[in-house]
């Protein structure tokens, strides 16, 4: 039973390896497909292999809640796991979806949309990175960093050189030249 489940298991692994040599790049399956990359171009296999979304794009990134992000001459957008253009390419700039929220950028400024690829908080900012438990850091024209919550205000204020996205009831900021960890009320919890 050991010998045959074992034969059963390098059988397997040669079919799988069979199709992922005709890519330069194949990534970990997510939302049920793997990204896939040749000859500069990106696009999506299911599971065995198969062609899902042709190899058209530019850069692309893998699934985060149902949609990807990909780039086609220069412009951002995203697709459903279908392949369907779910939001147009038209951003300079786009990132994963998390908590139902993307950080997308044009001309410069950032803000989000939601899956549906309606902006929800204006592109206003001047950086910005991705939603974790409820709230992103965001960039002010003076380069400071603060965060926001879901609705666009303001949480904790623009004071820090440096913000990252909250995980775990913390983040990592730079406070003047020290780096610390903040909780969401934007207390100090440690130095780095």
């Amino acid at each position: 039973l050991i010998l045959t489940l074992f034969s059963l298991w390098i059988a397997s692994a040669a079919y799988t390896q069979a199709w992922t040599r005709q890519y330069e790049h194949v990534d970990e399956c997510v939302c049920g497909l793997s990204l896939v990359g040749k000859d500069g171009k990106h696009g999506y296999v299911d599971k065995s292999g198969k062609l899902i979304v042709p190899l058209v794009y530019d850069e692309a990134m893998t699934f985060s809640e149902g949609m990807a992000v990909v780039m086609q001459g220069n412009k951002w957008g995203y697709i459903d796991s279908t392949g369907k253009v779910v939001v147009p390419l038209q951003y300079g700039e786009a990132m994963s979806f998390h908590d139902g929220m993307a950080v997308v950028a044009k001309a410069n400024k950032y803000g989000f949309i939601n899956i549906k690829g309606e902006v929800v908080i204006p592109l206003e900012y001047d950086n910005a990175r991705a939603f974790g438990e409820g709230l992103a850091p965001v960039m002010n024209n003076r380069g400071k960093w603060g965060y926001i919550d879901n609705k666009g205000k303001l949480v904790i204020a623009f004071k820090y050189a440096f913000a990252d996205v909250f995980t775990d009831g913390q983040a990592r900021v730079m406070d003047g030249t020290k780096m610390i960890y903040i909780d969401p009320s934007g207390i100090k919890i440690k130095d780095l």
